[in-house]
């Protein structure tokens, strides 16, 4: 309890923080009683104790008396005025080994406690939630959770042995979230690569239309720093949406340079060039639109709309870096694997005639 009440005053001292709470459900009021070393020297035991109080205030069975068909329990005990309140209950007597009674207060150390209503626990060890809301508009939660694993946590363990911290809630949920993200991304980029080289006969051309797309994340990670924003999860989500564009881009400028190579008409440099001047208008297009689109959602102020902010930065941003990028690595990229191509087809040719 006491470190769930430590951390939750850490927590009101971040501004941005609101809504602090904690699993704990306080219960009904409780008398701890621990005895005294002049109660155990006494010859008193907790159970002697407890079993003495409960005769007091619940009641001893000393009789049962049948009055016709119903069978009446006898039970001693205090008044019932007596037991509708605490006030005696400090003035308790207790009856010793030798048969002499004592107060209560001189055997014993009583405090006054609440219990639980409820006691959450998770592979047999008690477990305490304490949460709480983040206004975005004064502080980010990566601040917050930077402070959190980098200072206050830390100190807590220390300070209480066998603590253990564990992230749940929105935290947790996005870490397991990001693993899933990365296995699936994964297994698309996979998808894609299998469509393209379908697409276009060639198992290199596709790794070079993949190749955008790390041109895609380091525009979108750009953006976030020229804006001021820190990276979250909804970023990421954003550079999946980009890959897409990404792709398709680069996909339109290859499949044109090809239809022209198919012509016979055009060296590989000559065929490049032409391929990026007529593709430009629409790459621009698609740039343009995607990223003043997304601009009054970028530049929103409203508190419910900054949660999806870093998707369209990343959106936005991102396909503006990539798309300048695509008409200048791309086509270089192609001249180098053409070259290359054609260096091995030449050694393999010169090969097999040596042959």
């Amino acid at each position: 309890s006491q470190a769930v009440e430590e951390l939750k005053a850490r927590y009101e001292e971040f501004p941005a923080m609101y809504e602090i709470q904690d699993s704990n459900t306080p219960g009904k009021r409780q008398y701890d009683i621990e005895l005294t070393p002049a109660g155990l020297a006494a010859g008193l035991s907790p159970a002697d104790v407890a079993i003495q109080l409960r005769q007091l205030f619940y009641g001893e069975e000393v009789q049962r008396i049948q009055r016709g068909r119903e069978e009446l329990r006898v039970m001693v005990r205090y008044p019932e005025d007596e037991r509708q309140s605490t006030v005696n209950f400090f003035d308790v007597r207790i009856r010793l080994a030798d048969g002499t009674e004592a107060p209560l207060t001189a055997l014993a150390t009583v405090t006054e406690n609440r219990s639980y209503s409820s006691i959450e626990r998770v592979n047999g060890r008690r477990i305490v939630t304490v949460s709480g809301r983040v206004d975005r508009a004064v502080m980010m939660p990566q601040d917050i959770e930077t402070e959190l694993t980098t200072t206050i946590l830390p100190a807590l363990k220390d300070k209480y042995v066998g603590l253990q911290i564990n992230e749940a809630g929105f935290r947790g949920d996005e870490r397991e979230s990001l693993a899933s993200l990365g296995r699936l991304a994964l297994l698309a980029m996979l998808i894609i690569y299998a469509l393209l080289a379908s697409l276009l006969r060639s198992y290199s051309q596709p790794m070079i239309i993949l190749a955008g797309i790390p041109f895609g994340a380091a525009g979108a990670f750009i953006g976030h720093f020229i804006l001021g924003y820190n990276l979250s999860f909804y970023s990421l989500f954003g550079v999946v949406a980009l890959a897409g564009v990404v792709v398709n881009d680069s996909l339109i400028l290859m499949d044109k340079y090809n239809r022209f190579m198919s012509e016979g008409n055009y060296t590989c440099e000559e065929a490049v060039l032409k391929a990026a001047e007529r593709r430009f208008r629409p790459i621009f297009l698609t740039t343009a639109t995607t990223s003043l689109g997304l601009m009054p959602l970028i530049f929103e102020t409203s508190t419910s709309a900054q949660f999806i902010v870093p998707l369209a930065i990343s959106l936005a941003t991102g396909i503006l870096f990539a798309s300048i990028l695509i008409l200048f690595v791309v086509p270089t990229m192609i001249v180098i694997h053409h070259n290359a191509v054609k260096k091995l087809d030449w050694r393999w040719g010169n090969a097999a005639s040596l042959d």
